[in-house]
């Protein structure tokens, strides 16, 4: 496993985290931990996804915050460099957001 320093260039929040903690609390499962993904989404490009699992890879990239452990593979890792991963809560609902400046939401469609 790769142990992150603080100077990661990648944000985890303080919301995020406390949330996903409020979350593994309502599961009873200590050992769950949230794994940020990247896949491909077509013409719009890549989609962020958010599952917990239990286990980290070898492979993975692991920061601890607050109590909660963040897991990226080594993909969506590259994807992700210089993104902030938080926790909103707004008139259009409550959600994770990944605010990545690498990203362009460009389509071809049309």
């Amino acid at each position: 496993m790769n142990a992150v320093a603080d100077g990661l260039p990648l944000v985890f929040t303080d919301s995020a985290a406390s949330k996903v903690r409020e979350l593994i609390e309502e599961e009873g499962n200590a050992e769950l931990k949230l794994r940020v993904f990247v896949t491909g989404g077509g013409c719009s490009g890549f989609q962020y996804g958010f599952t917990f699992d239990e286990v980290a890879n070898e492979d993975d990239t692991v920061l601890d915050k607050n109590g909660v452990t963040l897991l990226i593979d080594p993909m969506s890792f590259q994807y992700l460099v210089g993104a902030e991963i938080d926790y909103s809560e707004g008139l259009e609902g409550s959600q994770f957001v990944i605010k990545n400046p690498n990203a362009s939401s460009t389509c071809g469609c049309g």
